[in-house]
C-alpha cells in the first residue's frame, strides 16, 4: 500500500495523523496508552475543580483554598522523591500498585471528610503524596522498556492523557453542578482500575523483563542518593525552570478560576478552558512538530521555547483580564505544554540511564514546590488585589523560568556526551 511521502514523514516523526494514530503501535502500548486516557479522564474530574470546592462550596477563602493546594502539593514533593528512590528497592510492581491503592482509598475517603476541615487537609495531603509517587515510576518504566522510541512514546502517552483531561473536565463542570463529591467517587473508580491494570500488566511480562529490574550492573554508586545529587548539570537548572513554571501555572486555580466565579459565570465557564486545553493537545501535533523540526530540535530547546508561549499567555491575562482573552491565554499555555512535558522526561532519561527514576523524583520534586508555594501566595494576592497583581507574578515567574532554561541548554549545548558520562 502506497504512503504518501508527507504521510510517512509524520509517521517517522511520531505525530498523529488521523484517529487511527494509535495502529502504528503494538498491542501492549496501545493498552497502556488506554489505561493512562482512562485514569487521566477521572483525574481531570477532579483536580481544576479543588479551589472551586474550598471557594464555592465549603465557603472558605481564597487563601484557605490555596493552603490546600499548598498541603497537597507538599505531598506531591514528597511522593516524587520517595517513589524516584524506592523505585530500585522494591520494584516498579509494588511502588505502581501500592502507590495507587492508596490514592484510590483517599479519594473515597473525601466525601466522608470534607465537613471536617483539618481530616479534610491532611487527606487532600496523602491524595498528593500517593499520587505523585506512581509519576517517576510510570515515566521511568516506559523509558527502560521502550528506550528505543522513548521519546515518541513519552509524547503519545502526554497526548492521550489528554484527551483524557478534555473528556474529564468537559464532565467535571456538569457533575461538579450535580454532585462535587461525585468527582471523587468516580476519580477515586479510574484510579482503582489503574491499579488493576498495573497489578496484570505488570505480572504478564514478569520479572526482570523491559526495565522493571535493573540487573546486578548498577553499581553502589548508582544506588546512593549524595554522589548521585552532585551531578546538578542533569536537573538542577531544569528543576528550577520547572519550579518557576507551574508557579507561574497556579494562575489559572489561584486567578483565572475565582475571577470567572467573580463575574457571576457559572464553573462550566472553567471547565471550558481546560477542555479547550485537552482538544488542542491532540489538534495541534502538527504544528509542535514543525516548531520541533524548526527551532526546538533538543528537550533542552523544547523547554525554553515553552517557557516563552506560558509568558505570552500570561502577559495576554494581565494586559486584558477578561474572559475572551482567557481563552487567548490557554491556546498559548497550551503551546508551551505541549512542548515542555513530554521534553522533561525525555532529557532526563536520555542522560541518566538507569538513575531515571532518583533524577525524575528529584527534578520532579523541585518543580513540584512551585505549586507548593504558587497557589498560597496567589491565595493571598487575589484576596487583597483580584487578578491584577496574580498576573504579575505569573508574568515574573514566566520569565525567571524561561531563564533558567536558557541557562540549562547553554550548559548542555558543549556536552554532547552527557549521556555516556551518566552511565558510566
Amino acid at each position: 500500500m502506497f504512503t504518501p511521502p508527507q504521510q510517512a514523514a509524520n509517521k517517522q516523526r511520531g505525530t498523529p495523523t488521523s484517529m487511527n494514530w494509535l495502529q502504528r503501535y503494538p498491542k501492549e502500548i496501545q493498552a497502556l496508552l488506554l489505561a493512562s486516557l482512562i485514569n487521566s479522564t477521572g483525574s481531570a474530574l477532579m483536580w481544576p475543580l479543588t479551589t472551586m470546592y474550598v471557594f464555592g462550596e465549603l465557603g472558605r477563602s481564597m487563601q484557605d483554598a490555596g493552603l490546600v493546594i499548598l498541603l497537597q502539593s507538599l505531598g506531591g514533593i514528597a511522593g516524587q522523591l520517595v517513589g524516584g528512590a524506592m523505585y530500585h528497592r522494591i520494584g516498579v510492581k509494588k511502588l505502581l500498585v501500592g502507590s495507587l491503592l492508596v490514592n484510590a482509598l483517599t479519594l473515597f475517603a473525601l466525601p466522608v471528610v470534607s465537613g471536617y476541615w483539618h481530616v479534610y487537609m491532611m487527606t487532600m495531603l496523602l491524595v498528593g503524596f500517593s499520587n505523585a509517587m506512581t509519576l517517576p515510576a510510570i515515566q521511568a518504566f516506559v523509558g527502560f522498556r521502550f528506550a528505543s522510541r522513548r521519546g515518541e512514546i513519552f509524547n503519545t502517552i502526554y497526548v492521550g492523557n489528554n484527551i483524557g483531561v478534555a473528556l474529564g473536565t468537559a464532565l467535571s463542570g456538569p457533575l461538579a453542578q450535580l454532585s462535587f463529591p461525585l468527582t471523587f467517587v468516580l476519580n477515586g473508580v479510574t484510579c482503582l482500575l489503574f491499579a488493576v491494570y498495573f497489578f496484570v500488566y505488570l505480572n504478564r511480562i514478569g520479572r526482570g523483563e523491559g526495565g522493571l529490574h535493573i540487573a546486578a550492573k548498577t553499581s553502589r554508586r548508582e544506588q546512593r542518593a549524595l554522589p548521585l545529587l552532585m551531578n546538578t548539570r542533569v536537573y538542577l537548572y531544569m528543576g528550577l525552570g520547572a519550579l518557576f513554571l507551574w508557579l507561574g501555572n497556579c494562575i489559572w486555580n489561584g486567578g483565572v478560576s475565582p475571577a470567572i466565579l467573580s463575574e457571576g459565570r457559572s464553573p462550566s465557564a472553567y471547565s471550558v478552558l481546560w477542555t479547550m486545553n485537552g482538544v488542542l493537545i491532540f489538534a495541534l501535533q502538527p504544528l509542535i512538530s514543525w516548531m520541533k523540526r524548526a527551532f526546538a530540535e533538543k528537550p533542552e530547546a523544547q523547554m525554553t521555547a515553552g517557557s516563552l508561549f506560558y509568558l505570552a499567555g500570561y502577559a495576554v491575562i494581565l494586559l486584558l483580564p477578561h474572559y475572551g482573552a482567557m481563552v487567548l491565554a490557554m491556546f498559548l499555555a497550551t503551546i508551551g505544554e505541549m512542548l515542555f512535558q513530554p521534553a522533561m522526561p525525555a532529557f532526563i532519561s536520555e542522560r541518566t540511564s538507569a538513575n531515571a527514576p532518583f533524577y525524575l523524583g528529584v527534578s520532579g520534586g523541585i518543580g513540584q514546590a512551585g505549586r507548593v508555594i504558587g497557589p498560597y501566595i496567589m491565595g493571598i494576592l487575589y484576596d487583597r488585589g483580584g487578578l491584577t497583581p496574580v498576573a504579575w507574578l505569573a508574568v515574573s515567574a514566566a520569565v525567571l523560568s524561561c531563564a533558567f532554561f536558557v541557562l540549562n541548554h547553554k550548559i548542555q549545548r558543549p556536552l554532547p556526551a552527557a549521556a555516556e558520562e551518566a552511565e558510566s
